[in-house]
């Protein structure tokens, strides 16, 4: 990602310490507020993306991310449990919640409770690839996810080319999604995503910017 200018550190450090992106306490940071509020943002998206596929009002797009059945583990939890054992950075999952954007962008996919958990563990892992300075493997992430190495290697392939390998985030885009996550919090949804769930329109002018559980449900 790029460097903060000065002016950009200032204005956005209050919704950078309040979303968790910043150590307060290194001996003990915690659970970052920033997981809650997207599991709560993804969780509503994919309740109102079924209930429009129950009533037939929008037609599902199948992928290798989808399940036959929906795993037992919940949103929340599986975002925790991803933060817990892949050690990656608060920022990894504003900026994999960045990559799902943009992914449902490029196939019209409609989130859902067959096809969040792998979206997420997908998503996250290539998001510590591209930003934090050290991270696992893709077998390491495959146990952390519930899924097969060979499997994650076939969604990481997927993925990428699906978004055209646009992973750059610019401080703007970053800003932008802190924001509305900050927004998820006071109850304000000023953006409504009713059929491809959490979408924030970008402009793609610029190419630049752009011990485990048990497996997850086939």
């Amino acid at each position: 990602m790029e460097t903060l200018a000065p002016e950009t550190k200032t204005i956005g450090s209050d919704i950078y310490l309040t979303l968790g992106l910043k150590e307060l306490c290194k001996e003990n940071p915690g659970i970052p507020r920033v997981l809650s509020l997207l599991s709560s943002l993804l969780e509503r998206s994919v309740q109102k993306n079924e209930m429009l596929l129950e009533t037939k009002q929008i037609k599902d797009v199948v992928t290798i991310f989808h399940g036959s059945r929906a795993p037992s583990l919940g949103i929340q939890q599986y975002i925790d449990r991803i933060f817990t054992y892949s050690c990656c950075s608060p920022s990894c999952f504003v900026v994999a919640h960045i990559f799902v954007d943009r992914f449902i962008q490029c196939t019209d996919v409609h989130l859902n409770s067959l096809n969040v958990h792998r979206l997420l563990i997908t998503s996250v892992m290539v998001a510590a690839k591209f930003i934090d300075d050290a991270f696992f493997n893709n077998a390491y992430y495959a146990k952390v996810g519930g899924v097969s190495t060979a499997e994650l290697n076939r969604l990481e392939m997927k993925f990428l080319f699906s978004i055209d390998f646009r992973l750059n985030v610019s401080v703007q885009t970053f800003r932008k999604y802190c924001s509305q996550l900050e927004k998820e919090a006071t109850g304000g949804h000023p953006i409504e995503r009713p059929i491809l769930a959490c979408r924030i329109k970008e402009s793609w002018s610029n190419k630049d910017d752009s011990t485990c559980a048990t497996t997850i449900a086939r």
